[in-house]
Formats: structure tokens, C-alpha cells, sequence
């Protein structure tokens, strides 16, 4: 498998929501610095670091949007689209806490297959699932006071 090239942050991927976009760059570039490490033969307390940083970080992330998704009703207008949202943060959580696992039984996922994953899922969420929250969110915002 390829190693992963790293994330180049680019206009594609702003939602337009100052506060999700801060903190993507944030989790692009701890992705990006990741990737370098672990395209280093990384150790057992590297992967261990790695996860536990992005793992903070993304736990933080998540709290910021669901907190804008209830401060915006976005449940109330689309709520298979909120759970599905909030089912991805919980997948993502649960596949880095596996790799922490298994770290504990000293099984190191390959690097390839980490990073992959991580960029992969970053991207997808980002495009997919983010942007249509970001597009409600961003409407709600530019609504003129009084109407609606």
C-alpha cells in the first residue's frame, strides 16, 4: 500500500463557518504531522501520542459542532441527517480507541492503513457530511432578523 500523501488544505474544503474551519486546519495539519511521523517508523509511544492527540482533538471538534447543530435546531430540521452526523463522530472515535487498543496488546496497525483511514475519513466528512450542516447553519445565520 502507498503511504498516503498529505492533506493539502485548500477552498474545496471551507464550509464557510468560521469556527468548523479553524478547527479542520487544525485537524488537517495534526493529521499532516501525524503522517510525518509515522512515515518515520514510528514507536509504540509515537502511535500512542498520535492517537491520543488526534483523539483530543477531534473529541473537541465534534463537541464544537453538535453544540452548533443544537444551538441551530438543525435536529429539528433534519434529523436523520443530525444522527447520521453524530453516528460518524461516534465511528470515528470508536476506530481510533480500537487502535489504542490494540496498541495496549502491542499491535501496531500499519502506518499505511492509519493514515489512510484518518485522511480518508477527514476528507469524506468534511465534503459530505460538514458541508451540508455548514450550508444550514451558514442560512440560518444570514437569515434577516424578524422573518422566518
Amino acid at each position: 500500500m502507498d503511504k498516503p500523501a498529505p492533506i493539502a488544505w485548500n477552498d474545496s474544503l471551507i464550509t464557510g463557518v468560521p469556527e468548523i474551519d479553524a478547527q479542520h486546519q487544525i485537524l488537517v495539519h495534526t493529521l499532516n504531522e501525524a503522517g510525518e511521523r509515522l512515515r518515520h517508523g514510528a514507536s509504540v509511544e509515537d502511535y500512542e501520542a498520535i492517537t491520543h492527540e488526534l483523539l483530543s482533538y477531534a473529541l473537541y471538534h465534534f463537541e464544537t459542532e453538535e453544540a452548533l447543530m443544537q444551538e441551530y435546531g438543525y435536529e429539528h430540521s433534519d434529523a436523520h441527517d443530525t444522527h447520521r452526523h453524530q453516528a460518524e463522530h461516534r465511528g470515528f472515535t470508536h476506530q481510533v480507541i480500537a487502535v489504542r487498543e490494540q496498541l495496549k496488546a502491542g499491535i501496531l496497525t500499519p502506518p499505511e492503513s492509519l493514515l489512510a483511514f484518518l485522511n480518508d475519513w477527514l476528507l469524506r466528512h468534511i465534503m459530505l457530511t460538514d458541508k451540508r450542516l455548514a450550508a444550514f447553519i451558514l442560512a440560518r445565520r444570514n437569515r434577516t432578523p424578524g422573518i422566518g
